[in-house]
């Protein structure tokens, strides 16, 4: 099994940038696609995005062009490079391992305006 763990979410201005990092254990990381979701207050959960383990890249709508997701499989680390933050993307992001279901602890983002 998989372990995930989140780091780099924290309190920001709207504009500002963000870097999430989830770091995952096990040998078979480079072999996963790798998600971000993200769960706000009084809403369901939300795909971020996903990059597969040939590296392509898919995003929601809502953060296109502001969010970037990229690996290290060298590091077994997943990254998302947040910039322009607005305060509708404050939330617990979450990194996933949706094939097998597997999930990290989340981070917290909250946005200010």
């Amino acid at each position: 099994q998989v372990q995930l763990v989140e780091s780099g979410g924290g309190l920001v201005q709207a504009g500002a940038s963000l870097r999430l990092t989830c770091a995952a254990s096990g040998r078979t990381f480079s072999t996963y696609d790798m998600s971000w979701y993200r769960l706000a207050p009084g809403k369901e959960r939300e795909f971020v995005a996903a990059i597969s383990y040939t590296g392509i890249q898919q995003y929601a709508k809502s953060v296109k062009s502001r969010f970037t997701i990229s690996r290290d499989n060298a590091k077994n680390t997943v990254y998302l490079q947040m910039n322009s933050l607005k305060p509708e993307d404050t939330a617990i992001y979450y990194c996933s391992v949706r094939s097998r279901n597997y999930w990290g602890q989340g981070t917290q983002v909250t946005v200010s305006s």
